[in-house]
């Protein structure tokens, strides 16, 4: 069913085209959208008579009434004020354009029915291409699944905001899973690389940042040829979502195909986890290490394991970070100046991280 703020809207725009007064019932005499303030909140009483009966159309008391039909039976009344001709036309025009608003939404209903299912693996393979070629969804395009979280506000349709960034409405699909998630499966051009992928996704972020004065969190799958095959890329945006929350969460957007390691770790049964925390700490807990030697630890990664760039950017003086690092050799064995140390160490810090989100999660 159409939302009562797009008959709104629709009303008020031919209101002001034909400058006649409309008026849209639920078949119960209830309207539900109106130009007239008299008609606010009112019920009609004895509609459902002239919903019942058979003609398409009637005048009562000033108003011309039509019926707007879905699926053979009887969904809205549209109202129009005036007993001339004139009127009469507007009112049959305004019956038409509010019946193809019935039947493009149930359309889109229908395809976002078949969009959800389909990321969600709820359909059998002959069922995914029988109701694919009746929706006209084309099978062999490429395609990929950006997953949009974001607080949505009741008063602010953030599915509608990112639909109005792809216009095209039978190649892209846009469609809300939950209170925060939205999904896009967006068709992609031959020539669309990892560049123009990511654009996209900056393209969403700036776009809901800006509008919806909200934040939002992008994560994203791998492209397929196949629509079988979308609810794999949907799988991988939502591992994307998860993985970038543990190892990136500075980042705003996400890619799957490069997460690197931390997908890897992501996978790591718990028990395995710990025993590998045990062997590189012999027994010491994360709780042991202070603020600062993480710190130090974290920019001398990131600084590539360089000493004097990483001091420099510490405000400290060299001597001051080489005790850093001796002291946390003598404490775990590891000299992070030895690549094999430093990547044994960084790993620890991952799957100790991935540990401290799980048993967060868990509890």
């Amino acid at each position: 069913m159409i939302s009562n703020q797009i008959l709104q809207n629709t009303i008020d725009g031919l209101k002001n085209i034909t400058r006649r007064e409309f008026s849209v019932a639920e078949r119960e005499g209830k309207i539900v959208a109106t130009t007239e303030e008299s008609m606010i909140n009112h019920t009609i009483e004895d509609l459902s008579l002239f919903v019942a009966g058979p003609a398409e159309n009637q005048l009562v008391q000033g108003y011309q009434y039509f019926k707007v039909f879905e699926s053979g039976s009887t969904e809205y009344v549209v109202l129009t004020k005036g007993e001339d001709e004139e009127t009469y036309r507007i009112g049959k025009i305004t019956a038409f354009q509010i019946q193809n608003l019935l039947v493009a939404y149930k359309e889109r209903y229908d395809r976002d029915n078949f969009i959800k299912n389909l990321l969600l693996d709820n359909l059998l393979l002959v069922d995914i291409y029988s109701r694919a070629k009746k929706l006209h969804i084309e099978n062999s395009v490429r395609r990929i699944v950006y997953l949009i979280e974001t607080e949505i506000d009741k008063d602010l349709n953030v599915v509608e905001i990112v639909r109005s960034i792809f216009p095209s409405k039978n190649k892209d699909f846009v469609t809300a899973v939950d209170e925060k998630s939205i999904i896009l499966v967006k068709e992609l051009r031959d020539k669309d690389e990892r560049e123009d992928i990511e654009a996209i996704a900056k393209s969403i972020y700036d776009t809901l940042t800006a509008e919806a004065m909200n934040k939002a969190y992008i994560a994203i799958g791998t492209s397929v040829l196949d629509l079988k095959n979308v609810s794999v890329s949907y799988k991988e945006a939502k591992m994307a979502l998860e993985v970038g929350k543990i190892f990136e969460d500075t980042k705003n957007i996400v890619n799957y195909e490069q997460l690197g390691i931390g997908r890897l770790i992501y996978q790591l049964p718990m028990p395995l986890c710990r025993m590998f925390i045990n062997e590189v700490l012999h027994g010491i807990s994360m709780e042991q290490f202070d603020e600062e030697i993480l710190t130090t630890v974290n920019k001398f990664f990131d600084n590539n394991l360089n000493v004097s760039e990483t001091s420099r950017q510490l405000y400290i003086h060299r001597n001051t970070l080489v005790y850093r690092l001796d002291k946390l050799q003598k404490m775990t064995g590891l000299d992070l100046r030895n690549f094999d140390d430093a990547i044994i160490f960084k790993i620890m810090l991952m799957v100790s991280k991935y540990m401290s989100y799980k048993d967060n999660f868990m509890y």
